[in-house]
């Protein structure tokens, strides 16, 4: 099945992420929010993100609301080092699964593609 999934993990405690806001959007031409969700228990949305004949080839962006999770969890500056992390990306095969995961600290973020 052709779709886009995520996940995130706090590298800071060690656990996923649970209740990340995370917001989709199609950035070809206009720039065109899709879908917003929360990461569940485990870091994870509960479906995915875009499926289906939805998924197309283009530019996508996926936004993280990581400053406001880390606000809960421990101190932060008013102004945190990170707060929305963007992660900008391309589908060039909608016939594929895309997985783009996030792993983050309050000063740091890596990702690549899954499966």
């Amino acid at each position: 099945m052709t779709k886009l999934t995520t996940h995130c993990l706090d590298t800071f405690s060690g656990k996923p992420a649970k209740g990340v806001k995370v917001d989709i959007y199609f950035v070809s031409g206009n720039r065109e929010k899709l879908n917003s969700t929360t990461l569940n228990n485990n870091g994870r949305s509960d479906k995915p993100l875009i499926e289906g004949a939805n998924f197309k080839e283009g530019e996508y962006e996926l936004v993280f609301f990581i400053g406001d999770y880390f606000k809960k969890i421990t101190d932060l500056p008013k102004t945190p080092f990170l707060n929305e992390v963007v992660i900008r990306f391309g589908i060039s095969n909608p016939n594929e699964h895309y997985h783009v995961p996030l792993l983050v600290s309050p000063w740091s973020y890596s990702t690549y593609r899954g499966s």
